[in-house]
């Protein structure tokens, strides 16, 4: 195979891999972020219990996506230092289009009419308690307009600010300090990210009577952005193994070549 030939092939798969990691987890992610959890309980250890804005005593009850988000951080950062950002708009547009597309199908499947007898052998739970299955399976797959809505915008701006600073620190950088950069984008585009969908979907979305106060939502943030920001830290050794991993497939000249190519537009847009 001519070596322009095994050049393009190798930079397509790459970016067909990342980018089937990267929408499979953020769509994941979106699915499963209407269960709340209990981090604490998880884990075994004493509930925080921290008092915050307006006396309100919060713990680290965090969206189940949240599991799977660090992922699409890892896979964000990996896009950009071999794509740049036309890399990361295409593949985060994209998925922006998927994660409503996949929002619409749920929304006609939840109106459709149960099966009779599909209700009648589900009408009780493993203990024998009355079950309605047709609720709760609408319950867990219907969010609300304003969470649709705030996940998506913060989604996809969180995505351009990553970019942003990312490559803004890599003039600063050079090929050196991977940690910087990955770590320093994601902290920045995440805080924005915390916040932007907390605002949109329970402040100004939110239907009457349900309305969060502004310091609330300010509370709320802060705890959920203290997990991502200690876990993007954690995670920060992953970055050094895919890049080995990736370095190798492609070659170090190749490898190289792309991330100098990647590096020569820092626009925001």
């Amino acid at each position: 195979m001519p070596t322009a030939t095994l050049t393009e092939t190798k930079k397509s798969n790459l970016f067909i891999v990342l980018s089937g990691i990267f929408l499979t987890n953020a769509l994941i992610a979106e699915l499963i972020g209407v269960k709340i959890f209990s981090l604490e309980d998880t884990l075994g250890v004493p509930r925080a219990q921290l008092p915050l804005l307006d006396d309100f005593v919060l713990d680290f009850n965090l969206a189940a996506g949240v599991v799977l988000w660090p992922v699409v951080f890892i896979t964000t950062d990996i896009i950009n230092e071999y794509y740049g950002k036309n890399g990361v708009r295409k593949i985060s547009f994209l998925t922006a289009g998927f994660i409503a597309y996949a929002f619409v199908v749920i929304s006609i499947t939840t109106s459709l009419s149960p099966a009779d007898f599909w209700l009648d052998v589900n009408s009780q739970d493993a203990e024998g308690n009355p079950f309605d299955v047709n609720f709760a399976f609408n319950r867990v797959y219907r969010q609300g307009l304003g969470i649709i809505v705030g996940s998506l915008c913060a989604f996809l701006l969180g995505q351009l600010l990553d970019v942003f600073v990312f490559q803004k620190l890599r003039r600063i950088t050079g090929s050196n300090r991977i940690w910087l950069r990955a770590t320093g984008s994601t902290l920045v585009s995440q805080l924005i990210d915390s916040y932007l969908v907390l605002f949109i979907a329970f402040y100004f979305l939110a239907p009457a009577g349900t309305r969060w106060s502004v310091a609330q939502v300010i509370s709320v943030g802060i705890v959920n952005y203290s997990y991502k920001f200690v876990v993007a830290i954690l995670l920060t050794p992953l970055l050094y193994i895919a890049h080995y991993i990736i370095d190798r497939y492609l070659g170090q000249e190749l490898a190289e070549n792309m991330m100098q190519e990647a590096s020569s537009d820092t626009s925001f847009f």
